[in-house]
């Protein structure tokens, strides 16, 4: 799939719309099986190289879709990205934080059977939202008591915001400070609170899921942070999607999406 493939992605209408800010993007998507549940939840993160330009909720409706139909529940989170009023560092975190704590306040989720799955920007921030219970008390996005996520899927992730800063930079044109802050006395390392490679390790599972062909983020990303995890103790797994790119991981209808889906499935299996 090519990015404008991508960006032509769409899937059904919500079941409800949930907003948990003023902000024009502060906003969650329910989409709701059929029955009295309780359902399996899988938060879902869209990407777009954290900015407005390239959307990324709307196209993650045909995932949403998807999963809806094999009876889980999906809450598709929109946030403030780096260009929007209030957006970038601290707002786009505590937005994610924000709508993940939201889950407790719906009766009809399992709170026990949760996955968070995350594309490209996305795929960092779902890693960090699994991760934020390692927050410092200091940072803005710290919460006494986070909803916790025993797994993340990250699709075409760029979760490590230190060692991928120039792939960031030449892949979405992004630079630290849009993404992690400026630093400060108080706050000398802008990645302490913002890239879940530093908050390691997290006891959590983490699914790296990469295509072949991926040049945005490719595969070896994804094992440069699976090897990092494991040295601090935490499971990690490598998927590479065969002839993909950084798009087909998103699509029920690519070749390739069973696999994702078996990945998704196998992380809401009962601990």
């Amino acid at each position: 799939m090519t990015l404008q493939d991508y960006l032509a992605l769409t899937g059904p209408v919500p079941d409800a719309r949930i907003d948990y800010g003023s902000a024009p993007s502060q906003f969650v998507e329910l989409f709701r099986p059929d029955g009295a549940g309780p359902f399996p939840v899988v938060v879902l993160i869209h990407g777009g190289c954290w900015t407005v330009q390239y959307g990324g909720i709307t196209q993650l409706r045909s995932m949403a879709g998807a999963l809806r139909a094999q009876g889980i529940a999906v809450w598709n989170v929109e946030y403030r990205r780096h260009d929007e009023e209030g957006g970038g560092y601290p707002g786009m975190y505590q937005d994610v934080a924000t709508a993940i704590d939201l889950l407790r306040k719906e009766p009809r989720f399992d709170m026990q059977r949760i996955a968070i799955v995350g594309h490209s920007a996305g795929g960092h921030l779902a890693q960090w939202a699994a991760s934020r219970h390692r927050l410092p008390q200091w940072s803005p996005a710290w919460t006494a008591d986070p909803v916790r996520i025993p797994a993340a899927i990250s699709l075409g992730g760029l979760a490590d915001l230190r060692l991928q800063a120039s792939l960031i930079h030449s892949s979405c044109e992004r630079d630290t400070a849009q993404l992690a802050g400026l630093p400060s006395a108080a706050r000398p390392d802008v990645f302490a609170d913002t890239s879940p490679a530093e908050m390691l390790p997290a006891g959590i599972r983490t699914v790296l899921v990469h295509g072949e062909f991926d040049t945005v983020s490719p595969p070896s990303v994804a094992e440069a942070y699976a090897h990092r995890a494991r040295a601090a103790g935490d499971a990690a797994e490598v998927i590479v999607l065969p002839g993909a790119s950084h798009y087909d991981e998103v699509a029920p209808n690519s070749p390739c999406w069973p696999l994702v889906e078996r990945a998704i499935l196998g992380a809401l299996e009962a601990p």
